[in-house]
């Protein structure tokens, strides 16, 4: 089987779960060719694993002239009625106003290379992550090359503008969707018709656990970790202000944040006013191998998000056995179970945030009993060699056909216990 993976911009330092995915499939036997609208840049390049893909990745942007102009009078000539019905898709799912019909002329140009490309290569499936930009070039690169599509439905930033993204017939028209949780796909649901949800399948993101130590639990635990985009909307100020208050109970108190992003320069000015200069670490992007070895040195997973769809790193940090404490938003709640594996609180509740990780700092056994739940169920349902073989079994049916394409029977894909089995 000959497929091609699409989103906005690939390999990223933040989109890991995207790498390990075609990995897997590719394990299977699957041909998994890369695309991506743009290159990512070098700070992206944290492990050798991103460099090899990126060097293997076609990129659509920035277009070479008689790349562009061939590809499109390709596709004219090789059928003028489906190229016009192209264009009035592409017409008919812009966003409103003069911006939004040049930003589809834009979609719609990268939309012929892409299907060009995958018609030159004899590539059967084109399958794309992130169901925005780059799944609006997805929507019409299927249309322009005749062939088959699905994606990869994440949230939540979609959710907030559906309509402008036409969700709706990104929907209709695909093949299959994959949903990252039960709480996506009601999502996703709501735009589409009540016969297409049975082609929209509940395949999580995944880690592999066996990469992961497991991380003891002895006496007090102040080392705290957050790994994320440093974006104000990611929470970070409810952290710092929740720690702020800790400071003078608990003079050891330690955060490290890992990541990058728009307002790293804010979060550290706010660290500095907040006085928690000698009690938080901004270390910026880390390679797979290092957040794994930060997970080994810390005590308490935190993420104070206020938009999420079920975070791979929250996954990462009950794979090590490390508790976490998450504010309770989208499927968040299908991963963390509250007083099991971890601690709910609620979204930009800086008090609650606070007691939740004294609680945690001060109960070694309440860290390693969280650690334990934590890293069975990562181990049971996020487990990416069992999510890979979901969505290759997915792919067989849908895009093979060995079954009726969209309308799998009940029972004719395995259920999570008989893949685990499979596994073992």
């Amino acid at each position: 089987m000959r497929i091609a993976y699409l989103t906005g911009e690939y390999p990223r330092a933040t989109d890991t779960f995207i790498q390990r995915e075609v990995a897997g499939l590719r394990k299977l036997g699957v041909e998994v060719f890369t695309f991506a609208v743009r290159r990512p840049g070098d700070e992206h390049m944290v492990g050798d694993e991103q460099k090899a893909e990126r060097d293997r990745t076609f990129y659509l942007l920035p277009p070479k002239l008689p790349k562009l102009v061939g590809s499109h009078l390709k596709l004219f000539l090789s059928s003028p009625r489906r190229y016009l019905r192209s264009l009035k898709l592409a017409w008919s799912t812009q966003q409103p106003g003069l911006k939004g019909l040049l930003y589809q002329l834009f979609y719609f140009l990268e939309a012929g290379i892409l299907a060009d490309q995958i018609r030159v290569q004899h590539i059967q499936h084109l399958h794309n992550h992130l169901a925005t930009s780059s799944g609006t070039v997805a929507l019409l690169a299927a249309e322009l090359g005749a062939f088959t599509y699905s994606f990869t439905l994440h949230g939540p930033y979609i959710f907030f503008e559906p309509y402008q993204w036409r969700l709706d017939e990104k929907i209709k028209r695909s093949l299959f969707v994959c949903c990252i949780s039960h709480y996506c796909r009601s999502q996703g649901m709501i735009f589409a018709p009540a016969e297409k949800w049975n082609r929209m399948h509940i395949v999580h993101c995944g880690i592999d656990p066996a990469l992961f130590e497991v991380v003891s639990h002895i006496g007090t635990g102040k080392r705290l970790l957050y790994v994320g985009r440093l974006a104000v909307v990611k929470g970070l100020p409810i952290l710092l202000e929740s720690l702020a208050k800790l400071k003078s109970a608990h003079a050891d108190l330690a955060l490290t944040v890992v990541g990058d992003g728009p307002d790293r320069v804010q979060l550290e000015q706010m660290t500095q006013e907040l006085g928690l200069s000698e009690h938080v670490r901004f270390v910026g992007y880390q390679s797979q191998s290092e957040v794994r070895q930060h997970m080994q040195q810390t005590d308490i997973f935190v993420m104070s998000s206020f938009a999420e769809g079920v975070p791979v790193v929250l996954m990462e940090a009950m794979a090590a056995g490390v508790p976490v404490i998450a504010t309770r938003i989208a499927g968040v709640g299908e991963l963390v179970e509250d007083g099991v594996s971890g601690y709910l609180v609620p979204p930009g509740d800086t008090e609650s945030l606070g007691d939740r990780i004294e609680a945690l700092m001060t109960d070694t056994e309440a860290r390693s009993r969280f650690g334990k739940a934590g890293r069975e169920k990562v181990e049971q349902e996020f487990n990416i060699h069992l999510e890979v073989a979901r969505l290759h079994q997915i792919l067989i049916y849908a895009v093979q056909g060995k079954v009726e394409a969209v309308r799998p029977e009940p029972g004719s894909l395995p259920s999570r216990s008989e893949e685990l089995e499979m596994q073992v």
